[in-house]
């Protein structure tokens, strides 16, 4: 029985029983579904398109205003790995912002040279004994430590191969060969004033032809100062490290590791960047 004017909301069956109401089909709820979120995705794709999409949608942070895309750093737009010869600088494996330190031993760079000719890092031209072990090029640091007490001078060899350097290493027995370099070695050095040289009518030395300079007479050599000496070979590379005392003593006192000490921290810091090579 309905209230007059309410319009029936039920259908009766064949049997005269009041039928159930109508209930919409799983096929058209999963429809209903999929229109939902189809018109979810649209929204969204409408927003990440817009020019600043970190300003509508939370989390992304703020992308209006007057930011500028990262630029490469100079000289690096190419983004080209450097080769091993560009690589083999002083200033690539021993930038002078960097300190050594390593087993309580800590140093600075004071002083840096290279170059492509290996006899420019010899103590004496006259003898040479990496002729003919095929030096590529070199680089050689000078270093201080903390406390000013102690110089450390480190140079690399490149070589072609590992074999070279390990020609290189048997014939290298003493570390003295290579030039001991400092701050004050490495500064370039004055030019020379011409000195006045003796001319007809000057008096020159008794047995001493007019117009030349006498030689100089012979000195005893000054004695060297007390080293302790490391040459490492690693990979294709040799490294000598050698270590003095900044006041150029030329004796050490028996037991004293300080200078030992020096040599192996400033030759581990000269053979770590090529172990792995």
């Amino acid at each position: 029985m309905t209230t007059q004017g309410e319009p029936d909301q039920t259908v009766a069956g064949q049997d005269g029983t009041a039928a159930r109401p109508r209930r919409f089909g799983p096929g058209r709820r999963r429809t209903a579904l999929w229109c939902a979120l189809a018109i979810a995705a649209a929204g969204t794709g409408w927003v990440v398109s817009r020019p600043n999409p970190g300003d509508l949608i939370p989390g992304l942070g703020s992308t209006s205003g007057h930011s500028k895309k990262a630029q490469p750093a100079p000289g690096l737009a190419s983004e080209q790995p450097l080769t091993e010869s560009q690589a083999f600088t002083a200033d690539h494996y021993f930038p002078s912002q960097r300190t050594v330190d390593q087993a309580g031993f800590q140093a600075h760079r004071t002083a840096a040279r290279e170059g492509g000719d290996c006899t420019e890092i010899l103590a004496d031209r006259d003898h040479d004994p990496l002729h003919g072990a095929g030096c590529q090029a070199y680089l050689s640091v000078a270093f201080t430590n903390a406390d000013q007490q102690v110089v450390g001078s480190v140079t690399v060899l490149r070589f072609a191969d590992e074999q070279s350097a390990q020609k290189a290493r048997q014939a290298l027995t003493d570390p003295a060969a290579l030039a001991f370099l400092t701050a004050e070695s490495a500064a370039p050095s004055p030019s020379p004033t011409p000195s006045p040289t003796a001319t007809a009518g000057t008096t020159a030395s008794p047995g001493t032809p007019a117009g030349t300079t006498p030689p100089p007479s012979p000195t005893t050599p000054a004695p060297k100062p007390a080293g302790v000496a490391r040459i490492e070979p690693v990979g294709h590379y040799l490294t000598v490290t050698v270590s003095r005392y900044t006041d150029q003593r030329t004796t050490l006192t028996a037991g004293d590791q300080t200078l030992d000490k020096a040599t192996r921290a400033l030759s581990y810091a000269a053979r770590a960047p090529f172990l792995w090579m």
